[in-house]
């Protein structure tokens, strides 16, 4: 079962090594967990994965694999009368023995195996079988004064499968689509301080330097503010194929404005012409020329484009290609001006990176930015930034 395991979850992209697996026989025929699936759970995970952003693949694949199985499996011929033993004695040295039938240690001992050789499916609510709840004294999340918990913890409501369901370490998959927060973690990496402005802000290190040369006489001292001085000028494709993904670059764009106190943004359709605006209401009235955008943002910026570069090819590549009016020049020419002009760039792509092949204009623009295009997941947020700092 566990070379099965194992195979498995090699097949769901988990980097686990044969090191790992023998690591988690040996704690197992070391007996350092119960018959437990929950407790199984933990050491599968905490011998396998060593990366937390693995985490919520690991519990879909834990789910998948061991789904329907029951915690109980032939315990008769699996436990050790000894931990039983200890077990017993540990539960019933915790429990008030009043209210319910006083079987004894003998008598419980006895009617334990019994069940176990006469139970054949999971039972849930009785008083006779191990299973839960109810007044059985075996099973787990039950109430009887001599009773003993069999699998489960002793809350009852932190399975693993609720554990697994839960999908806690969703956020932390470097695979997974994010939300604003998971955004604004990962363009946080981009920022980057200095000191400007007036002398506004208490230096607390030399106040206490200089107070101290003094001889405990107060002397303040205060330096610049410290401003975020990254400078971020985005353009974000809107309409046509980028309706579906509306919601979120929406996630992005609130990210990077709380991120970048010097963000410029600017809209364009497919591909980038002649012409950007600033509102989409308004993209055929009120129009800034792209060389205007070149003309008045230094090549300090950081420039990100954002598009699933969904087009038919023309667009890119021949004069007049565009679908809404005739651009003289290409469009290739124009990213080519823009991305001369700003030489820290990436272009972020909502779409899922596995489709990019089948997109002939997506190879053509990720060969215009040079391979700077990334996807719109944690992993590629955090290449985005490392291309962006250079």
């Amino acid at each position: 079962m566990l070379v099965d395991f194992f195979f498995f979850l090699r097949q769901a992209r988990l980097p686990v090594s044969i090191q790992e697996l023998l690591t988690l026989l040996q704690a197992l025929k070391g007996e350092v967990i119960g018959p437990s699936i929950d407790e199984f759970y933990y050491l599968a995970r905490a011998t396998l994965v060593k990366d937390e952003a693995l985490f919520d693949r690991f519990d879909r694949a834990f789910g998948e694999f061991f789904h329907g199985v029951q915690a109980r499996v032939d315990l008769a011929g699996q436990i050790p009368d000894d931990w039983l033993r200890r077990n017993l004695a540990r539960e019933l040295s915790t429990l008030d023995p009043s209210g319910l039938e006083k079987l004894g240690w003998d008598r419980l001992f006895e009617l334990f195996h019994e069940r176990l050789e006469e139970q054949r499916q999971a039972h849930h609510g009785g008083s006779k079988w191990i299973g839960t709840g109810g007044t059985s004294p075996f099973g787990h999340g039950g109430r009887h004064p001599e009773g003993v918990r069999i699998a489960g913890s002793p809350s009852g409501n932190r399975s693993a499968l609720k554990v697994w369901q839960q999908r806690a370490y969703r956020d932390y998959d470097d695979q997974v689509e994010l939300g604003t927060r998971n955004i604004k973690i990962a363009l946080r990496r981009l920022r980057r301080f200095a000191r400007e402005g007036a002398d506004l802000e208490l230096d607390l290190p030399e106040t206490i330097g200089a107070t101290a040369r003094s001889g405990g006489y107060l002397q303040l001292k205060l330096v610049p503010q410290r401003h975020n001085a990254v400078k971020v000028l985005m353009l974000l494709d809107i309409g046509g194929s980028m309706d579906e993904h509306v919601d979120r670059v929406q996630e992005l764009f609130s990210a990077a404005r709380a991120e970048f106190k010097r963000l410029e943004f600017f809209y364009f359709h497919n591909c980038v012409y002649e012409n950007l605006w600033r509102a989409n209401r308004r993209r055929y009235t009120e129009r800034t020329e792209t060389l205007d955008v070149l003309r008045r943002y230094s090549a300090d910026h950081r420039l990100i484009f954002v598009g699933d570069a969904t087009m038919a090819p023309y667009e890119i590549l021949q004069p007049g290609g565009s679908l809404e009016h005739h651009n003289a020049e290409t469009g290739a020419s124009w990213l080519a001006r823009l991305t001369s002009q700003f030489p820290r760039f990436a272009w972020i792509n909502p779409e899922p990176e596995g489709l990019w092949p089948y997109r002939q204009s997506v190879a053509i623009v990720q060969q215009l930015m040079g391979g700077r295009m990334v996807p719109l997941t944690l992993e590629g947020l955090t290449r985005a930034t490392r291309l962006l700092s250079r």
